[in-house]
């Protein structure tokens, strides 16, 4: 729970079967648990998170998200395939939350310590800033992203946007759209997490090879949880797993202008 306990906090993560680099790799496997309950697990250690609910659609093919929600009692939420935004909009107005913390099912490995520091920052300047994050510039290893921001803005974006805008398929993006109307705020990391180019997010199966490697390292020796400082510990004995994804095409990169 946060430190203040009128604040509440909850997590959403963007969670759907269809996917046409890696299809259904939110529920891929890892020694017996799906790598999208895994994270669940991860970002449930948070101390400053409120509630986690799984953003998913009301696509037939996403019953089986659901149904992994019913047997882990982790709260659901169906919407729009393609109006993400509209999606989680929702699903914050109907959860009553007053900030959002966002992240994506192909994302396995959030680190808790970097999500609660950011949390307690946003927290204390609640009032001079709007939206944080930590990947308006690619600084932390890409699926370490923290994004925050207060949750009538999307709500309030989601009715003033146009259905047909094609951005929507995006959420707490559409905020930094507008730098002139809200406070954004971002952090790059430290030297210690600088780590620009090395991807823990799993959108082809390079990427599941390298975050299958990562996992089965740790939990073979009865790690059930393992931070950044502990993944970049293991890629620095062992530079080959970095070299499995890095010729990936990451379509990210555009809309952060990191890449034509």
């Amino acid at each position: 729970m946060t430190s203040n306990e009128s604040i509440k906090v909850l997590a959403s993560i963007q969670a759907r079967m269809g996917s046409s680099r890696l299809p259904g790799k939110v529920m891929k496997d890892v020694l017996n648990k799906p790598l999208l309950l895994r994270q669940v697990d991860r970002i449930k250690k948070c101390k400053n998170i409120s509630q986690i609910v799984i953003a998913t659609t009301t696509n037939k093919n996403d019953d089986a998200i659901v149904e992994m929600c019913k047997k882990n009692d982790i709260l659901y939420y169906r919407g729009s395939e393609d109006d993400v935004l509209g999606r989680v909009a929702s699903l914050l107005e109907h959860y009553n939350a007053d900030i959002h913390a966002e992240f994506v099912g192909d994302s396995p490995l959030p680190d808790i310590d970097i999500i609660d520091k950011f949390i307690s920052i946003f927290i204390e300047e609640r009032d001079k800033i709007d939206y944080l994050s930590n990947c308006l510039k690619t600084t932390y290893p890409p699926g370490l992203d923290v994004i925050l921001y207060n949750s009538k803005i999307l709500v309030d974006l989601h009715k003033e946007l146009d259905i047909n805008d094609p951005l929507r398929e995006h959420v707490g993006y559409n905020i930094t759209r507008f730098p002139n109307k809200f406070k954004i705020k971002s952090i790059e990391a430290p030297s210690k997490h600088f780590q620009p180019d090395l991807y823990l997010e799993v959108d082809n199966k390079e990427d599941f090879i390298l975050i299958e490697k990562i996992f089965r390292h740790f939990l073979s020796q009865g790690i059930e949880y393992f931070s950044l400082d502990d993944i970049l510990c293991l890629i620095e004995s062992n530079p080959k797993l970095k070299k499995i994804n890095q010729d990936v095409k990451r379509n990210w990169k555009i809309l952060r202008g990191e890449e034509s």
